[in-house]
């Protein structure tokens, strides 16, 4: 239950039961009833003229209600639900209410006069004050003020400190177009099931499944994943778990991710207090911080003594078990940055930044529309300045192909030899360091996010740089699958089967397309896209020609790639456009999924290998 809405208890809207949600629906509807009569009968009036509308009488504990309500209206996967929670709204803004309307009289000898009309506001009523307006005009001594019905209807709610939102934005994305994501009561029966499972378990259907759901295979392993991660049986209690998550979102600067589990964490009974900064939490939470930082930007640094530092630290040790627990939740809220930012993930409707109280600019727009759906007019206005040709894409497309099939049959031909590949690895891990976006500055972390970390300069650096040498990972020393998977199914029953899963999927889904061209085998292309990304990470696959990445990934592409995964909050939407141009936004998140587990494996394995290395 958020701070702020004592009176209802919204877990009733996620039951199966149709019945149960119809009750707590109607406990809902009550309470904003009682809310909003409760606002009228104290007076609490603020007599602002219709241009300040914008700081109305306080009303938090309602304001937070009716944002809940338009997130419901919007998200929620249960179809009573969300019609409901629209006519909640329109009956908050057709809330019988009169207004006195002033209308100034031209100054007779020396003073000013002032004829007042009075008005039923309804919903319904505008009509009437279109007659007002038009009998009061042809009075010679009274000179009208025009007011618009969008002025006078905010006014109105100014009064009584009732504001209505709206949401911001266009959609779940600001990269993709809210048309090519899919609406929520038009998904077919499979994704409706999933979207039942994500509301029944979190309370909401947020923005980051509204954009995975393009891959419904991916989305039901990380649901899966995600929920024993914060929900099931695990060795660290339910606020620790959501706490560690806003950590490891706070270190990319990812509000989306921190505000989601500052509720969550409230939600479960986590103590207030810890949210006014990291030193405010327990001393073993503190003692996660360091892990957290070098873990997030150079991962390369971990070591066996960051682990004996917390196990070993008297009455604040870890246990093994509570180690890799949170080791699993801090990769998996690091990368899940990656993909907020990736895709260009829009705040929460019922969060800051997903909705407005403010009216719209936009002309002819009333603001008694909102609850109609017509808040997304200004969607049609495309500014179409930033739009590319079609045929330098199309060319791209091609030569993508035409590399693919040359380096298939360079590979049939000759293979390299071990010397060769190692060699073709330092030279692909060396150009890496110069890929560098010109967009790349620093970005000062706000205050609500950096308190939930320590040492805000520390960020990513290139493994080698400066002349530090950092030895190569070989995977055939340690990998996920013959060291790490079993390390962490042995301290966290069966969460190295569900990640381990979620890696398969993510590395092996394809639907054997390439923007418009069919039944292609893009494998090729994944693996240098994984092997790209390990590569950063000074992680090395014996097996693997290292020269192929330059041949399938052009500087656009390894830019997009090395900011998302090593610094997610400097991506712009010119990057994630600049990169496949042809392809489809389906496409790019795919590519955002290869990225994110790829990123998550490599973490793991820095930090499995040290763990280990403790063990023995």
């Amino acid at each position: 239950m958020a701070e702020g809405e004592p009176e209802v208890r919204w877990d009733g809207l996620c039951s199966r039961d149709s019945a149960a949600r119809e009750a707590a629906l109607e406990h809902v509807r009550q309470v904003v009833r009682r809310k909003t009569e409760d606002l009228r009968s104290r007076g609490e009036t603020s007599r602002r003229p219709p241009d300040g509308l914008s700081d109305a009488v306080p009303a938090d504990g309602l304001n937070k209600l009716l944002a809940h309500l338009l997130m419901l209206s919007k998200r929620c996967p249960f179809k009573d639900v969300r019609e409901k929670s629209e006519h909640i709204l329109k009956s908050v803004q057709s809330f019988p209410l009169w207004k006195n309307v002033l209308l100034k009289e031209p100054g007779r000898q020396g003073r000013e006069g002032r004829v007042t009309a009075t008005l039923l506001l309804t919903s319904a009523a505008w009509t009437d004050f279109e007659r007002l307006e038009n009998y009061i005009r042809p009075l010679p001594y009274i000179q009208s003020r025009v007011i618009s019905c969008c002025q006078l209807c905010s006014a109105n709610r100014a009064e009584l400190g009732i504001r209505i939102p709206r949401p911001l934005g266009h959609g779940p994305s600001r990269f993709i177009p809210e048309k090519e994501i899919l609406q929520v009561g038009s998904e077919d029966a499979q994704t409706h099931t999933l979207f039942a499972d994500s509301f029944a378990a979190l309370g909401r259907l947020d923005n980051i499944t509204l954009v995975m759901v393009f891959h419904p295979q991916y989305l039901e392993s990380f649901f899966k994943t995600q929920h024993y991660l914060l929900q099931m049986d695990g060795p660290l209690p339910l606020h620790y778990r959501h706490y560690i998550g806003i950590m490891a979102a706070a270190r990319h600067q990812c509000s989306y991710l921190v505000n989601l589990h500052v509720n969550d964490f409230l939600r479960v009974g986590g103590d207030p207090k810890w949210l006014n900064g990291l030193e405010n939490a327990p001393q073993r939470l503190q003692n996660l911080g360091e892990l957290n930082r070098v873990l997030a930007h150079r991962p390369w640094l971990i070591t066996k003594e960051h682990i004996e530092g917390l196990l070993k630290a008297e009455e604040h040790s870890w246990s093994l078990a509570e180690l890799v627990h949170a080791v699993v939740l801090l990769t998996h809220y690091h990368s899940l940055a990656s993909f907020t930012f990736g895709c260009g993930v829009s705040p929460e409707i019922h969060c800051d930044g997903g909705h407005t109280f403010r009216p719209p600019s936009v002309g002819n727009y009333c603001i008694c529309d909102i609850a109609n759906g017509n808040h997304s007019m200004d969607e049609m206005h495309v500014n179409s300045a930033g739009n590319v040709s079609v045929s330098d894409p199309f060319l791209e497309v091609e030569a993508l192909m035409e590399k693919m099939r040359h380096l298939q049959e360079c590979r049939d031909e000759e293979a390299a030899s071990q010397e060769e590949m190692a060699s073709r690895f330092e030279i692909e891990k060396r150009e890496s360091m110069l890929v560098f976006s010109s967009d790349d500055e620093e970005v000062t972390p706000a205050r609500d996010v950096s308190r939930h970390f320590e040492d805000t300069s520390y960020g990513y650096k290139d493994f080698s740089r400066h002349g530090m040498h950092v030895p190569t990972f070989r995977v055939q020393d340690y990998c996920w699958e013959d060291h790490g998977y079993s390390l962490v199914n042995r301290l966290y029953p069966d969460v190295g089967q569900l990640i381990d899963e979620k890696f398969h999927i993510a590395y092996n889904l394809t639907y054997n397309t390439m923007a418009m061209h069919r039944d292609v085998d893009t494998s090729m292309l994944r693996r240098a896209i994984w092997n790209y990304i390990h590569c950063m990470f000074g992680i090395r696959y014996d097996d693997y020609d290292y020269g192929e990445i330059n041949q399938l990934l052009d500087r656009s592409f390894k830019v997009y790639i090395k900011t998302v995964v090593c610094t997610p909050e400097k991506v712009t939407k010119r990057m994630y456009d600049s990169f496949w141009r042809q392809f489809k936004h389906s496409e790019k998140v795919h590519v955002n999924l290869l990225l994110i587990e790829a990123r998550m494996q490599a973490e793991l394995l820095y930090a499995l290998r040290a763990i280990t290395r403790y063990m023995t």
